[in-house]
């Protein structure tokens, strides 16, 4: 089993309007609706490509059970907390409107107590006792603890799971105290956390603490490195639908390729690949398999 944690889940909406007057009504003309949040996108592109997959999140009122029952996670065992409150929906607005094209708004979502911590905690080891790899993506609720992902790293090394993190912020500055198996950052996170974009001198500060580095760079693609190897991977697509969530994909793809034991050039190719494939889906931070069959052997590694 792979366990994808998703502690701040999200239903991800379009919302296309013509334009946007301050101070005015503003009439939306159409929604689609998809479950998100970072850890979802991974779950649900695992289970795309042949997984046996648990999610575990923080679940809180209506918008909680709408993401829980989405047709999208059938056959995705669903695990977590219960809190107070209600999941946020994170608005992406549509528009002819070249200024208010691919604008974000998003909703706060739940808070998280003391108490919830605790039960999350405990939840989480059974959960990582009963999975053979650990996926930890994106941000948390408020309240939650500026150690959160070092504390759920330490319960994966603690129980001998390898676990891959996808994190920004301080969250990523604390996860960075301990070891752990594998990192996924953009260029910019890379910047922010190491105050350097240079993939090499990363894996020079990250050398004997963090096992496999995957550094995404946009359009010049991934470069992965462990101690003893460096791959660049990239592929070229003609038509980009939506960019939203393939970050995630190419997390989960990396994922998929340790989950099943490959070489390291093969977990590059199946991350730019599932990375790409997302791209190709007006459906936000959701893959399909045939595009990512079709891609793979495009992929071009260095």
């Amino acid at each position: 089993m792979v366990l994808s944690v998703c502690p701040n889940p999200s239903i991800d909406t379009y919302a296309w309007l013509q334009s946007f007057e301050i101070g005015q009504s503003n009439r939306i003309d159409r929604l689609d609706e998809f479950p998100g949040g970072k850890g979802v996108h991974v779950a649900m592109a695992l289970k795309e490509l042949g997984n046996p997959v648990s999610l575990f999140a923080n679940w809180a009122g209506n918008n909680g059970e709408w993401i829980k029952n989405a047709p999208q996670l059938s056959n995705v065992q669903i695990l977590g907390n219960q809190l107070k409150g209600n999941n946020r929906k994170c608005y992406t607005f549509r528009s002819t409107d070249k200024a208010l094209d691919n604008t974000e708004l998003l909703e706060p979502g739940p808070e998280m107590t003391t108490g919830e911590w605790n039960q999350f905690l405990l939840e989480f080891q059974v959960a990582v006792q009963a999975s053979d790899l650990v996926c930890l993506s994106g941000s948390w609720p408020k309240g939650a603890p500026e150690n959160a992902y070092l504390q759920l790293l330490e319960i994966c090394n603690k129980e001998g799971r390898k676990a891959i993190l996808d994190c920004s912020g301080i969250q990523l500055e604390n996860a960075l105290k301990t070891t752990f198996f594998g990192l996924h950052i953009n260029e910019h996170e890379a910047l922010s956390t190491f105050g350097t974009k240079d993939h090499m001198e990363i894996r020079n500060q990250l050398r004997n603490r963090v096992s496999l580095i995957a550094i995404t760079k946009g359009k010049e693609g991934l470069f992965l490195h462990t101690d003893e190897q460096s791959v660049h991977a990239n592929v070229v697509i003609n038509e980009v639908k939506s960019t939203v969530g393939s970050g995630d994909c190419l997390t989960a793809g990396i994922a998929n390729a340790v989950f099943k034991g490959m070489s390291l050039q093969e977990i590059a190719k199946y991350g730019v690949a599932c990375g790409a494939a997302n791209c190709l889906n007006e459906d936000l931070g959701i893959l399909k398999l045939k595009d990512v069959n079709q891609l793979l052997p495009k992929v071009k590694l260095t």
